[in-house]
């Protein structure tokens, strides 16, 4: 079965940096789009950002553009999501997706690691 873990996340001062990492199996990567959305607490999931199964198409949500950079490696089936300039409004737990969508629910996706960021 389809199988996400996310790494990476940490607590950090605005303004800084973190790379998360969603670790798949169980499927054949390179095929699917793939997908980061986020979760902030007492508010709904977010949409964040998209990237096609050959990584030459990429979308993001306003509220990370060029700040977030999504990318991934097909040899190694992971997805990673660069995140620059943080926020405290960036604080949520971060959940990768399968699959290519600008939609906030989707599934499946990986238990999720926390980012916190303080002002």
């Amino acid at each position: 079965q389809v199988q996400l873990v996310e790494s990476g996340g940490a607590s950090v001062n605005a303004g800084g940096s973190l790379k998360l990492s969603c670790a798949a199996a169980g499927f054949t990567f390179r095929d699917y789009g793939m997908t980061w959305v986020r979760q902030a607490p007492g508010k709904d999931v977010e949409w964040v950002s998209t990237i096609n199964n050959a990584g030459t198409s990429t979308r993001y949500a306003d509220s990370v553009k060029g700040r977030f950079t999504i990318s991934r490696d097909n040899s190694k089936d992971t997805l990673y999501l660069e995140m620059n300039g943080l926020q405290p409004d960036d604080t949520a737990v971060y959940f990768c997706a399968q699959g290519y969508s600008t939609r906030a629910i989707i599934f499946p996706r990986g238990q999720g690691t926390q980012v916190t960021v303080s002002a």
